[in-house]
Parts: C-alpha cells; structure tokens; sequence
C-alpha cells in the first residue's frame, strides 16, 4: 500500500448529547483501512451512508481507505458475518457496521473486539454491547414520532396497518414499539390490524399493501418503518387511489420518498441522518484506531419529521 506522511489531523464532531467537541487524530504512514459493512447495497439510505463515509475520507486526503461491503440482494445476516469474518482475516484497522440481525451478528461481533479492531456499529444495534461505538437515530422515539403525525392524520381512530422491513432487525423492532406504545396512549381507539414484514422490498412491500387493504377495505392508515416498505406502500396506494384516504407516515429519504411527499402520498416520513453515520463512523474509527480515549459510547445522530411543508430540507 502507498506510503504517505501526513501531519497533523484535528476532527471536529459534533456529539448530539454534549455539543462541539474536539479530538485530535495524529495519522502517519499507511492509509487506514476501514471496512464499511451495511444492510444491503440497494435502499438509497445506505448508499447515503457510504456517500458520508467517503466523503470523510475524501476530506482526510489519503489517511484512509473506506472499502464498502454488502450483500447483493436485501439484508443477508449470513453473508454479513461472512464480511466481517474476511475483514477480521484481513486484519482491517476499523469496521463500521449496520448489523441487520442484532442476535446473528453478535457472534462474529465479538471475534472483532477479541482481535482488537474498533468496532463501530451505525444504525442497529446487537444483541450484546460488543462494540466500541454506536451511532444511530433514537428509534424508539423515532417511531413515536409517527404515532403522533399518524393519529393526528387519521384523527385519533380507525384500523391502521404497519409494514417493517425485517422482522429480526433491532431498529424495527424498537421503532415498532415506540410507534405502538405511543399510539396506544395517544389513541386507543385505533387499531392496528396487521403487522408485515417486507424485508425491505419495494414490490414485496406494494403487494403486502394490497393485500391489507383488499381485506381491510376501511382502513384508514399505514406506518412503514423504513424506505423500501415506505415506497413499496406508497405505490400501492397510487395504484388503487387511495392516497386521499388512506394515510401514510413512513421512513427514510430518497428520490421515490420525496416524490411520494410532493404528489401527497406520503404524508409525512422520519428522517435520519444517514450521511452523518457514515461521516461521523470514520471519524470515529480513526479516532479509536489512534487509541483515542474520549469517544463516547454512543452517539443519537437525531431524526427529523418531514413532510410537504417543510420538504426543503431534504431536497
């Protein structure tokens, strides 16, 4: 690998819970390799993550290496652990992570900490606190977040559905249990009829839709707790015209999610930071490869609620 001599790096981060704080990252000789693990390789939320991961890199002019991975088609814990066991093989200074099964992942989780790489998770969590830092959206709030835009829409009452990506993935089921807790406090007369998962699948998405609403022809909402569930939905209800009676609060930005918003179909989605994950997980990583010891633990990279009013912020 190319040598290069570099001086002095000093990163700002911004750590949601305690305002600007300073780490200095002195990095000489090789690049840092830092192998960048997600979900899959298709939801533009990924593909945003990684864009923040290399434009850090990029800024760091040659200290590091950002190296992507991910399975080929929709979220593979298998093929997952198989990436992080040829990381650890290849003896990688740093891993970034979005684990798509907390249970599965936590095994080979382990295996990183034990061969001493610094382990940053984004996104979801494990099974276990095997890691060295973790950055993601509060999703439990997240999901409360859309209780309250949901109810609010759909006043208070009426059969409502939910449609997650993967049944085992940590941040569905935390954004799962906020959204239902706090629907069930806010508005009890609402009922939620079915909870699907899509595996975050657009077209498995759109069919799960319709076949909610064929045997539900009053209901009168939805809540998907990611993008490909969120567009998937989003077309379905284009296709039947029920966008004006049926609403949806989902998750996520992409080009289809604001579309959605813009032609009213989505009426409101939770917006993360996932460029941040990236960015801020190399920072992170570089920091912990330089044996720094004021990385915090765990980092909330926030959560906005989007909606047409306020849709510049994401175009």
């Amino acid at each position: 690998m190319k040598k290069i001599i570099l001086g002095l790096a000093i990163i700002s981060m911004l750590i949601a819970c305690g305002g600007d704080k300073k780490v200095e990252t002195e990095v000489t000789g090789e690049a840092k390799k830092i192998v960048l693990i997600t979900m899959d390789s298709l939801d533009e939320h990924w593909l945003s993550v990684k864009d923040g991961a290399e434009a850090k890199a990029l800024e760091l002019e040659g200290a590091v290496e950002v190296i992507f991975r991910a399975p080929a088609g929709k979220t593979d814990p298998n093929e997952q652990t198989r990436m992080v066991e040829d990381a650890i093989n290849q003896e990688a200074d740093a891993i970034i992570l979005a684990p798509s099964d907390g249970a599965a992942l936590t095994p080979v989780s382990k295996r990183v900490i034990e061969a001493g790489i610094p382990l940053i998770l984004i996104d979801s969590p494990l099974q276990e606190d095997v890691y060295s830092t973790f950055l993601s959206t509060d999703n439990e709030a997240a999901g409360a977040l859309a209780a309250d835009n949901l109810a609010k829409l759909i006043n208070n009452k009426g059969k409502i559905a939910v449609v997650h990506a993967q049944a085992a993935s940590s941040s569905a089921i935390a954004r799962g249990k906020g959204f239902v807790d706090r629907m069930t406090e806010i508005a009890p007369d609402v009922v939620i009829v079915s909870t699907q998962y899509s595996d975050g699948d657009k077209a498995r998405a759109l069919n799960i839709a319709t076949d909610i609403m064929t045997a539900n022809p009053d209901l009168v909402g939805f809540f998907t707790s990611n993008e490909g569930s969120t567009v998937g939905v989003a077309r379905a209800l284009e296709e039947l015209s029920l966008k004006d009676t049926v609403m949806l609060v989902g998750f996520d930005k992409s080009q289809d999610t604001i579309r959605a918003l813009e032609n009213g179909t989505l009426k409101a989605t939770m917006v993360q930071n996932p460029d941040k994950m990236g960015s801020q997980g190399v920072e992170y990583a570089v920091a912990l490869i330089e044996g720094k010891t004021d990385v915090p633990k765990d980092v909330d990279t926030g959560v906005t609620v989007v909606t047409l009013e306020n849709i510049d912020l994401i175009k």
